[in-house]
């Protein structure tokens, strides 16, 4: 999600913008929690962190931490670990679309992990 700031005299554009974190993601499952977390964050009153003005793709990396800006999970494998220990998503999708969805990602992860990508073919059959 992204807020972008109300300009004066241009109060008709302001609005929030939905960012597809993944064009081919479950637009529903991906609201529900969205949303979920929303909820969340304005019942416990939670401080949004500061603007980000600068351009972050130029930062540097101990400036983004200084900024308090994370990084996104590397890969599936993390992005599911990480899924795994949240409470607030397993609350949002309900249990049983919750362990579903796991074991759905982890087969995936698996199915992938074991492919000879041309990049490997490329830089090491060579080699051998």
């Amino acid at each position: 999600m992204r807020v972008p700031p109300a300009k004066r005299g241009k109060e008709d554009s302001t609005r929030i913008e939905f960012r597809s974190p993944d064009p081919a993601c479950n637009p529903y499952l991906a609201f529900s929690v969205m949303l979920a977390a929303g909820m969340k964050g304005i019942e416990e009153g939670y401080e949004l962190p500061p603007e980000a003005t600068s351009n972050i793709w130029e930062m540097s990396d101990d400036d983004r931490v200084a900024a308090g800006i994370g990084s996104l999970p590397q890969s599936l494998d993390e992005a599911v670990t990480i899924m795994e220990g949240s409470e607030l998503v397993k609350e949002a999708l309900g249990e049983h679309v919750f362990e579903y969805f796991i074991r759905n990602k982890r087969d995936e992860w698996n199915a992938y992990r074991q492919q000879v990508t041309q990049f490997e073919l490329d830089r090491y059959l060579s080699s051998i």
